[in-house]
């Protein structure tokens, strides 16, 4: 009995933890992490965990948001893009410009964890959390200041966006996807569309650090994971619901309240390290 209700009330926590994450792009992990280990969890049983359902929710958040219409995926080849005509037999274009988006963020995460681990040599704790802390706030301040404004959609800064997320996450191990909802914004991108994507780019990150879990050997503890998953997963539909309904004006406004609380937190908690 004791077990079922532990297990409960982790669920409990998942739950609320990937219904912010689902509905605003951000904060399952950057939440969830120091409560599990807070309450007296190991770390080789928390961070797999969390990659694990991360997996799991980010790829059925994807569907669901697709479902509802927050975001358009079609990862069929189109064979009349520019690219894929020069390239040849080697292009692959997806025919969405939602599911390119995904696509190239996915690729980025390559070249900004090499980045990552050759900065993370020369670089202080405390200047890495400073880095990120600001980098995240001023994003933040960016989308409060203009959330009515259109902007322009530019793959130029989805690239650069797309190395900076997954060099941030290379170095702390989390701030994806402030960085990755909120920049997506910033590029053009609606916030509807920018959440549902930031869910499927997340679970491809989380599935490269399953498989690297799994593939070295390590002494990770898996129990905690059935508990998340369940508890992450029965939260998606409702996020679904909660991004299709809400305007687009409010949902971008909250996603950059979050943001900038996020940075603020991150940068104080620098400064009382010092």
């Amino acid at each position: 009995m004791d077990s079922l209700l532990s297990c409960a009330s982790l669920a409990g926590l998942a739950f609320a933890c990937e219904y912010v994450d689902s509905t605003l792009g951000m904060g399952y992990g950057t939440a969830l992490t120091p409560l599990l280990l807070l309450m007296g969890w190991s770390p080789l049983a928390v961070v797999p965990a969390i990659l694990l359902s991360e997996l799991f929710t980010g790829t059925f958040a994807a569907v669901m948001h697709h479902r509802a219409g927050n975001v358009f995926f079609d990862f069929s080849h189109d064979s009349e893009h520019w690219i894929a005509k020069k390239m040849g037999r080697l292009g692959y274009v997806p025919k969405s410009r939602d599911s390119r988006i995904a696509m190239v963020l996915g690729a980025c995460s390559l070249v900004g964890a090499v980045g990552a681990v050759l900065l993370a040599i020369n670089i202080s704790g405390l200047a890495l959390r400073l880095f990120i802390g600001g980098v995240v706030l001023s994003m933040g301040v960016l989308i409060l200041l203009r959330h009515r404004k259109g902007l322009r959609f530019s793959w130029g800064r989805i690239v650069g966006l797309g190395v900076l997320a997954a060099f941030n996450k290379g170095l702390s191990g989390g701030g994806y996807g402030p960085l990755v909802t909120s920049g997506q914004i910033l590029s053009g991108v609606e916030s509807r569309s920018s959440v549902a994507i930031t869910s499927l780019a997340e679970g491809f990150t989380c599935l490269v650090g399953v498989l690297t879990y799994l593939a070295l050997r390590t002494q990770a503890d898996w129990s905690l994971a059935p508990c998340l998953v369940v508890g992450a997963m029965l939260s998606v539909p409702f996020s679904a619901w909660t991004v299709k309904r809400i305007s687009l004006g409010r949902l971008t406004l909250f996603v950059g309240i979050a943001t900038t609380l996020l940075g603020i937190l991150t940068l104080l908690k620098a400064l009382k390290a010092i």
